[in-house]
């Protein structure tokens, strides 16, 4: 069953693409027709793609990996961060750090620097320094916080990204390429999609169109988390229905015949030669 149905998708502005002039040929299989000047994405082949995407998504969330969101342009920021704070996975809605795939201890260890600061405030090393040295630290923080509070978390590379414009997040994409991490994306009428893994023609430019995917790419995950749950807890209850089974076995004891030692065997036999002769 699909996720989302065609008036969904016309409701949302999926359909608009860009400008005829601005068009990437590539894109051609996605495009329904040319309308005033603008081409029209097929969303019969989106609503396809779109089901293709979310069912690969719950399977890595269902495994216990992280998938990686990026949105830096201004309509997607909001929406991203919202969505995906609520399903726990981290997401890049600031200026896209260069290096954080492909150089990913660095960045690692400016996440830790961050924890570092957190523990100075808490244990009141800060309060020894000067106004100065506090407030330099503070916008340290700050500014650290903002590019990468919200991949705190993110202890090991990514098993995905998603991205809502490949052009604007092309290095993004490139660093995910080079380390062959599977890239999702919503795409429009003016990119290329041959790099991308798990394409999904669509409007990257409307709100409720971001929206409307990015909810649904949300839900996708939630529900891979919530079988990864329940299957934990099958597994758990299994294991302690099998501890309490074996607990209350009755406890057999086996009988083993005694087997004489060979001294006492030897002692044996000498006193039946000794009775013998006798």
């Amino acid at each position: 069953m699909s996720r989302l149905n065609f008036d969904q998708l016309l409701d949302a502005g999926v359909h608009f693409g860009h400008l005829r002039r601005k068009w990437n040929p590539a894109m051609a299989p996605y495009i329904f027709m040319e309308r005033n000047g603008i081409h029209i994405i097929d969303l019969h082949k989106t609503v396809v793609k779109i089901d293709e995407a979310a069912s690969a998504m719950k399977n890595i969330a269902k495994s216990g990996r992280k998938i990686l969101f990026v949105a830096t342009k201004k309509q997607a920021k909001d929406i991203v961060a919202e969505e995906v704070s609520k399903v726990n996975m981290p997401y890049v809605t600031e200026r896209w750090p260069g290096g954080m795939l492909t150089n990913f201890p660095t960045i690692r260890k400016a996440v830790k620097k961050m924890t570092t600061i957190d523990r100075m405030q808490a244990d009141g090393t800060m309060a020894t320094m000067s106004k100065r040295e506090r407030l330099q630290i503070t916008r340290q923080r700050a500014n650290l916080e903002k590019n990468l509070g919200s991949i705190a978390d993110l202890s090991r590379l990514p098993a995905a990204l998603f991205v809502v414009d490949v052009m604007k997040e092309k290095i993004a994409v490139r660093e995910a390429l080079r380390l062959g991490i599977p890239v999702f994306a919503m795409v429009d009428t003016n990119s290329d999609p041959k790099p991308i893994d798990y394409v999904i023609p669509a409007n990257d430019d409307a709100s409720k169109s971001i929206q409307i995917i990015v909810g649904t790419m949300c839900q996708a995950i939630k529900e891979g988390l919530a079988e990864r749950s329940a299957e934990k807890d099958e597994i758990a209850s299994t294991k302690k229905a099998n501890v309490e089974n074996k607990e209350d076995a009755p406890k057999t004891v086996k009988r083993t015949r005694a087997r004489k030692t060979p001294i006492k065997a030897n002692k044996e036999q000498g006193e039946s030669e000794a009775q013998t002769k006798e």
